[in-house]
């Protein structure tokens, strides 16, 4: 009873939220969403690239829209899809590779991330991912095309508006690194993560000079903590790889004062570190709390190795059937469930930074008012297990069936 009046008030405060916001609330509190980075972030590049790092076949994809597999690697939305939600967008900028990156999709952004790159372009490059420098070109070739499509006016108003969204490091430092003795033999973790954020500043630098000026980039998850890493370096350490978090924390100290310093270097510039460390630590040490049963593990196969085409796929034997319960789908990448909790844990507040200076007070209610629709929908599925099935209807308002 105690839960079902839970969902009602929620319910009914939504209800009271879209009445009074609605005339309100802007379409999207942002023109576009530009992405670049790595497999966390990848809407589908990397399906047209002869790469094994890809995600375009089952059972990826099968909660997604139409249950057919995107090139996400996931089992549904990525934390990204879901911060474009909250920003307004009803649908989400295409992969810049596909063949929806044309005409007016254009205009809310595009997606240059590519699974298996990062910070280190050669390693990029041995995995036939697309570097960070040519994502770069890519970002520089889509704007010229949205300069033929909405004119220069508009388009340097997208451009401006804009937030620049990166995610990378973590195949750096797990796909790369720690399994390639040319690099660990010579280099130590600290060394190595200086490299990395010297090619952060430098990427950082690049998308400025070509008109970004808010950005949004991910700090490392706990490493440590991933299903593969646990497996591949935890030999018989119980729970997470410390040595590998302890380098994560090192590597996301200097990733801030790297941020801090860029953005006082630059004039306009605005850079919002988006700390994924702390609530998915918390997450995998208490998954329970949020309605979890399996943070060891990935949904797919038997969730300690499994992903990418190799191991992840529709004859993996073991795939769990209920994927909301996974912290991890795969072996190293989150469930759409845990992408919500990260989305609304990071996004929200970050943006706010961006957005209080630009839009005033219309802007900072939509942003709350969106920011309270994501919370709905993860104490609906928090509720599920105690109350049963929890659907959140018209992307607004929790009911019990």
């Amino acid at each position: 009873m105690t839960s079902f009046l839970l969902v009602l008030l929620v319910s009914t405060s939504l209800s009271v939220l879209q009445i009074s916001f609605a005339q309100d609330v802007p379409t999207t509190l942002v023109p576009a969403i530009i992405t670049f980075g790595d497999s966390v972030v990848d809407v589908g590049n990397n399906n047209y690239l002869p790469t094994l790092f890809r995600a375009d076949y089952p059972p990826y994809g099968r909660d997604f829209a139409n249950h057919k597999p995107t090139g996400r690697f996931c089992n549904g939305k990525l934390a990204t899809d879901i911060t474009a939600e909250t920003l307004g967008f009803t649908k989400y900028p295409p992969a810049y590779l596909s063949p929806e990156a044309s005409g007016k999709n254009l205009l809310i952004g595009a997606n240059f991330a590519s699974a298996a790159s990062g910070y280190d372009d050669k390693a990029a490059l041995l995995n036939h991912a697309i570097p960070l420098y040519q994502q770069v070109e890519y970002y520089k070739e889509y704007k010229s095309k949205l300069i033929k499509i909405a004119g220069s006016k508009k388009s340097d108003t997208i451009i401006k508006g804009a937030i620049y969204l990166l995610s990378a490091g973590s195949s750096d430092f797990v796909q790369n690194y720690y399994v390639n003795p040319l690099l660990n033999k010579v280099y130590t973790p600290d060394q190595y993560g200086s490299y990395l954020i010297e090619n952060f500043s430098t990427f950082i630098k690049q998308i400025y000079e070509v008109g970004a000026r808010k950005i949004g980039v991910t700090s490392l998850p706990p490493t440590g903590c991933l299903p593969a890493a646990r497996t591949l370096f935890g030999f018989h350490e119980k729970g997470c790889v410390a040595r590998l978090n302890s380098d994560a924390q090192q590597f996301n100290k200097k990733l801030n004062s790297a941020a801090s310093k860029l953005q006082k270097q630059y004039s306009g510039l605005k850079i919002v570190v988006f700390d994924i460390f702390t609530p998915l630590y918390e997450l995998i040490q208490s998954p329970e709390k949020s309605g979890f049963s399996e943070a060891t593990k990935g949904c797919c196969g038997t969730g300690t190795v499994e992903t990418t085409s190799l191991l992840c796929n529709s004859k993996s034997v073991g795939t769990c059937s209920n994927a909301t319960q996974y912290v991890f789908w795969d072996s190293v990448h989150p469930s759409e469930a845990a992408n919500e909790i990260l989305a609304s844990s990071s996004a929200p507040k970050g943006t706010c930074r961006w957005l209080s200076p630009f839009g005033g007070s219309a802007v900072r209610t939509a942003l709350n008012y969106n920011y309270h629709r994501a919370a709905g929908r993860i104490l609906c599925r928090r509720l599920k297990y105690a109350t049963g099935y929890c659907k959140w209807q018209s992307g607004l308002v929790a009911t019990i069936h």
